[in-house]
């Protein structure tokens, strides 16, 4: 059970909205409630109301009335926290709502820490750690993808999954100590070779999970996106177009770009950390010398690269250039000006790029050719949709590496049985694994890794 004292936290943003939420939780919730809360009649009590109830009223400082207000009743254990929950929903602004919370704190609850509703959550069973942390992605979600996947999580689609590995391993566990302890009515005999097939099918599970961790960091962080091409191709009229707004300047002079510069954006739900980049050229100028290797560097620690080619001009050395800097990468080209007269074709880029990736006509100025660069793009990452019913994306760093955690254990187990060592060793490597795994949802961690992920929460979650 977590602690037994009542918090209390702003739980909305402050600034100027139409309403705040003033949380409070604990065993003394309803009593402070009671304490500041006045109803409109005067005649209510929150300890004489039944839970899951609102009840409209006042906050009151002694004979002071704060503000009008709405409040919540939830009692335990039907609360997000499972304990006495009461949450006042009063005005939005910064004052009022901290005078508020002033009250709530006068009248005997202390002020929440970073996360300790969603950590009392935890501690009370009410979700496992995997949930936990995915209250945050939630949060910060940046898109369709990413919030999708992280509803998911926080349904218990990766805790069910993990569990279910636990039950499969603890079952192996559990049947060689019994045979050990009991060689007359369990036997032993052909066992190794049927539990490699299980640890093969457990290996082939976990690695799936891992796999998914490239596309988890894309849907949280996004896809960082590098824009290429020559000067004058259209790279900063690209950039504003996706951004929907003049970010990059941009005229009739090449060159014009001589630094980086970074806009996020949500193309078709999926978030694109976008780099617009100096034009690559062989230049004598060395601003525009220091432009263009910055160019080569961003590209060098890219996931996509936009290259934009000029239809306009025609394909040179620098295009050889541009096409070294593109090995190993996920790019899509883009064939930009097709509203004015063309020097390059379609196939003539195609053949340029080897058939390699990806070649689409737009016009940057006359916004053509984006609905399929976004359908170009879901499909060069997630193979045109996603299946969040049945596919559970890794975007957590720390249940990544408890997966390898798992896998490494389990290839032990592996290994045990080719060498054909005893029984014994399988069962430690097993329970290796399943402590792994545990760490995922919760089980077997520490105090110190559970306050430093709830540390990450913003107050009043």
């Amino acid at each position: 059970m977590g602690d037994s004292d009542t918090i209390a936290a702003i739980s909305t943003a402050l600034g100027g909205s139409g309403i705040a939420i003033v949380r409070i939780s604990g065993s003394d919730a309803i009593r402070v409630g009671d304490l500041v809360f006045v109803s409109a009649g005067g005649s209510k009590r929150l300890s004489d109301q039944q839970t899951h109830t609102i009840h409209y009223g006042y906050i009151k400082d002694g004979d002071k009335t704060v503000d009008e207000v709405l409040v919540s009743l939830m009692r335990a254990p039907r609360s997000f926290t499972t304990e006495d929950t009461v949450e006042i929903n009063c005005h939005g602004g910064v004052y009022a709502t901290r005078r508020v919370l002033d009250t709530v704190l006068k009248n005997g609850a202390r002020l929440a820490e970073p996360g300790e509703f969603t950590k009392r959550a935890f501690l009370n069973g009410r979700i496992d750690l995997s949930q936990a942390e995915s209250v945050i992605d939630v949060i910060q979600a940046k898109n369709e993808y990413a919030l999708q996947n992280s509803l998911e999580q926080l349904c218990g689609a990766l805790g069910r999954e993990v569990n279910a590995l636990r039950e499969r391993i603890l079952y192996q566990t559990a049947f060689i100590e019994s045979a050990l302890d009991d060689p007359e009515h369990y036997s032993l005999e052909g066992y190794p070779g049927k539990l490699r097939l299980e640890t093969l099918d457990l290996l082939q599970s976990v690695n799936r999970l891992i796999a998914t961790s490239d596309n988890g960091r894309l849907m949280k962080e996004g896809i960082q996106t590098v824009i290429l091409g020559k000067p004058n191709a259209g790279k900063s009229s690209l950039l504003n177009v996706l951004a929907r707004e003049e970010r990059a300047i941009v005229t009739d002079i090449a060159g014009t770009t001589r630094d980086t510069l970074e806009e996020t954006i949500s193309l078709g739900g999926i978030t694109l950390q976008l780099v617009d980049t100096a034009g690559i050229r062989s230049t004598d100028d060395t601003i525009e010398k220091i432009g263009v290797s910055k160019a080569q560097d961003k590209a060098g620690m890219a996931d996509l690269i936009l290259y934009v080619v000029d239809s306009t001009v025609a394909l040179d050395e620098n295009d050889d250039k541009i096409l070294s800097l593109l090995k190993d990468k996920k790019v899509i080209v883009l064939l930009n000006k097709s509203d004015m007269e063309p020097m390059v074709s379609l196939d003539q880029v195609r053949a340029f790029v080897c058939d390699r990736y990806p070649v689409i006509e737009i016009s940057a100025k006359e916004e053509t050719g984006l609905d399929l660069l976004t359908n170009t793009l879901q499909e060069l990452f997630y193979q045109g949709n996603l299946s969040f019913n049945d596919e559970i994306y890794i975007t957590s760093a720390r249940i990544k590496s408890e997966l390898i955690n798992a896998n490494n254990s389990l290839k032990k187990v592996l290994e045990s049985i080719s060498m054909g060592l005893s029984e014994d060793f399988f069962s430690i490597d097993l329970m290796d694994a399943y402590a792994a795994l545990g760490r995922i949802i919760g089980k077997e961690v520490g105090e110190d890794l559970v306050n430093e992920i709830f540390g990450r929460f913003c107050m009043g979650k």
